[in-house]
């Protein structure tokens, strides 16, 4: 017993682990070192054998308890903790869970080993469906301050109204598929000395639907869709930023013969603007103010993402001073309240000036309060 791992090490599960967190670990390892998955390795026979020995005795209440408490050294001599012979030991022990019967419900493995039930009754009903679109919607600040609606263009599939999807004529244009009689899936059974596999894929004939049409629809061809262009509204939340995405459920493509339709996938793309520059839902807009005007004060009008606004500029500011316009920003995305408008300070510098203002300029320089404190 001293050589055995401990067996929530071995599913790699906390202690404690609920049972489906249990089984979903063991679903996952016996997938990784099933036998029929790696043909003649040991090592991974030994991890098949070690995870199903642990699932045994942690999918057990009872034998988890009694392992919880004494672990491996449990009074009896740790019967329950003997694991498997072979392989075909843990087969025979899981034969409900790997497909042999046992009347327990479906597989653990159903979805990798193909063990599940028919679902052809409801893939009759349905057909192929329909594709995802994907749009590029171009904002510009403005539009992303306060939200915006948006009307565009495209090209898609739309169920046919003539037939409503069906691709048939009428109701009496259909015969039972040959090759999946009416199910709708193809089966094939393979057999190993593991055991035996099936696996189940959907008929190409019939595309699942289990019935081939005989008399095709004469608007759509037989597809049960039509090709359109719509136009369609979009209602952008304000504050969304550039790559985010919204999706428009059902409104992509139709599905072929009254399958159900994709997705539209809107992706915003925001616009460089003329002024802004954004920093999260924050604007930073650079103002150019004189010298002059740094040293005296001045009012100035300035643009905002809602029109222009008053903004006065305080005797002696900095140049790279910071200004905040409460609230003149981004509306958050989803919830109360917008940013800021952040206006930077920059001095202008003339690269030529007059005799004139060179003169004064030399003597502003000697002036005490205009000089570099030292």
């Amino acid at each position: 017993m001293g050589n055995k791992r401990d067996y929530y090490e071995v599913l790699g599960v906390s202690k404690d682990a609920s049972k489906e967190e249990i089984k979903k670990a063991y679903r996952k390892l016996a997938m990784k070192y099933h036998p029929d998955k790696n043909p003649g390795d040991k090592a991974a026979e030994e991890k098949f054998k070690e995870a199903a020995e642990a699932y045994e005795v942690l999918s057990n209440d009872e034998k988890r308890e009694k392992y919880d408490r004494f672990g491996f050294n449990a009074p009896g001599g740790g019967q329950d903790f003997q694991g498997f012979s072979d392989i075909n030991d843990i087969f025979s022990h899981f034969s409900d869970i790997f497909g042999g019967g046992g009347g327990r419900g479906g597989s653990i493995f159903d979805d990798i080993f193909g063990g599940g039930h028919s679902s052809s009754g409801r893939r009759a009903a349905t057909g192929t469906p329909g594709s995802d679109l994907k749009v590029t919607l171009k904002l510009t600040l403005e539009e992303i301050a306060n939200g915006t609606t948006k009307k565009i263009k495209l090209k898609k599939y739309k169920t046919c109204s003539a037939c409503g999807g069906t691709g048939a004529k009428n109701a009496n244009a259909f015969q039972t598929c040959p090759v999946c009689h009416g199910s709708g899936e193809v089966r094939q059974v393979s057999k190993s000395m593991f055991g035996q596999f099936v696996n189940i894929t959907t008929c190409s004939r019939c595309g699942g639907t289990g019935k081939i049409i005989t008399d095709p629809c004469n608007v759509c061809n037989g597809e049960g869709r039509v090709r359109v262009e719509e136009t369609i509204k979009i209602n952008v939340p304000a504050g969304v930023s550039d790559g985010n995405y919204m999706t428009l459920r059902g409104q992509g493509n139709a599905g072929k013969n009254g399958g159900p339709a994709g997705d539209i996938i809107v992706i915003f793309k925001e616009l460089p603007h003329e002024y802004f520059t954004r920093n999260g839902d924050d604007v930073i807009y650079d103002l150019t103010i004189s010298f002059p005007e740094a040293v005296l004060g001045t009012e100035v009008q300035i643009p905002t993402l809602t029109g222009r606004a008053k903004l006065k500029i305080e005797a002696g500011i900095q140049p790279g001073k910071l200004l905040k316009m409460r609230h003149k920003g981004i509306q958050h995305l989803n919830r109360h309240g917008a940013g800021d408008q952040l206006v930077r300070i920059n001095i202008y510098v003339p690269k030529k000036i007059t005799s004139k203002e060179k003169e004064l300029l030399k003597e502003l320089q000697n002036q005490p309060n205009i000089k570099v404190p030292q």
